[in-house]
């Protein structure tokens, strides 16, 4: 049910490089990856509460993800086991839809939200059509303009915030708001054969004005936090005034500067995916390069275990999104990713067929989460989307 959807949102962005492929790894057989996916579904449905939600009733997010994860999972006889269980999480999403469009229980407006609408938009179901409408529209109007209207006066502008009491935009934040758009987008137009225009859409110019503020190129930025460092450079932060991985000084203009970190790059790097930019620009090619210099699977690069699987999850998802079959290390070796990330993956498995970080910052000591960000990243490596379709 969701297949045709992810590949339409994801390989339908794809920018294929020409890197033969190279791997001394034993391959990961599909069988092993399918069979911890199942493992990993068949602990999501059972941890599921009897009102339909997972972990927190207030937190529409955690299941919105674990309703995408489940529909990515695509195990169908857990599927069909299950039906009833799926369809009390996705009555539970919709008693939180508000008259305005958004979707939460009084918190994290915008990511409850796009979550939410995410989860709508993979279940192939035409009774939601009107709720991805009206969350469509309310996640377009919550895109940040700061100073005078329809200029980027502000390094926030064009970028998405929790739309609560943080008045600035996030990579975040802006992340979801545009991959529930996207899968939103084609939901709708798959129901219409593309015949109608969508009434409601983020402004992507815009969007492009906000990357680049989060993005450690200070030389096509006016932020002034922004790393001159090579060690930094083409990497993104999490907002224009703040890195999770901390600041050093700007050599050339004597004030602080922030530093790149893994998760939130490849959350840059699937941003311009999901913007349509073109994979020889030079931002997409900076961050490409960042990734590659950093790559490993032992931390989340900058932020050590903190943040470790939305670190897999969206390793799997951004290079996937841009076609990276191969990385080039930093001493220049080839790295085939997708099977080492398999293997890591597969190997961190718990014996209940969950996943979950030691390090609990970011909700990752939830169980639900980490599962439901692994099952993700797992199902984008079942196939070789570069052979299979």
């Amino acid at each position: 049910m969701f297949i045709k959807l992810k590949l339409t949102v994801l390989l339908g962005y794809i920018s294929f490089f020409s890197i033969n492929t190279f791997s001394e790894e034993k391959p990961v057989s599909q069988e092993s990856i399918r069979q911890a996916i199942a493992q990993g579904a068949k602990f999501l449905y059972q941890n599921q509460n009897a009102m339909g939600w997972w972990t927190d009733s207030e937190l529409p997010a955690l299941t919105g993800l674990a309703l995408v994860a489940l529909e990515m999972a695509d195990i169908k006889e857990l599927d069909i086991k299950y039906d009833s269980e799926r369809r009390r999480a996705y009555d539970y999403l919709v008693s939180l839809a508000k008259s305005d469009g958004s979707i939460h229980d009084g918190r994290l407006i915008n990511y409850n939200t796009a979550c939410s609408l995410m989860a709508f938009s993979v279940s192939g179901e035409v009774r939601y059509r009107s709720l991805i409408e009206k969350a469509r529209a309310y996640i377009a109007g919550s895109q940040i303009d700061l100073g005078k209207r329809g200029q980027q006066d502000n390094a926030n502008d064009g970028g998405v915030g929790y739309n609560d009491k943080y008045d600035h935009s996030d990579m975040n934040n802006t992340l979801m708001a545009i991959e529930a758009m996207r899968l939103s987008e084609s939901a709708l137009r798959e129901k219409d054969q593309g015949k109608k225009t969508l009434k409601h859409d983020l402004d992507w110019k815009a969007l492009e004005h906000f990357l680049a503020s989060c993005q450690n190129l200070p030389e096509l930025s006016d932020n002034p936090n922004l790393s001159n460092q090579p060690v930094d450079r083409g990497g993104f932060i999490y907002h224009p005034g703040e890195s999770k991985a901390g600041e050093v000084s700007n050599e050339k203009t004597n004030r602080v500067a922030l530093r790149s970190y893994g998760s939130i790059s490849y959350a840059g790097m699937m941003s311009f995916a999901y913007a349509r930019v073109d994979k020889n620009d030079e931002r997409v090619s900076a961050v490409i390069d960042w990734v590659s210099k950093n790559y490993t699977l032992d931390e989340n690069p900058g932020m050590g275990q903190e943040g470790l699987y939305y670190y897999f999850h969206l390793m799997s998802k951004a290079l996937t999104a841009h076609g990276v079959k191969i990385l080039k290390g930093s001493d220049s070796k080839l790295i085939d990713w997708r099977n080492q990330l398999a293997a890591k993956l597969i190997a961190l498995q718990n014996k209940d067929g969950s996943w979950k970080n030691s390090n609990k910052r970011w909700m990752e000591g939830d169980s639900n989460l980490t599962t439901s960000y692994v099952l993700i990243a797992l199902s984008l490596l079942k196939k070789n989307p570069f052979e299979a379709y």
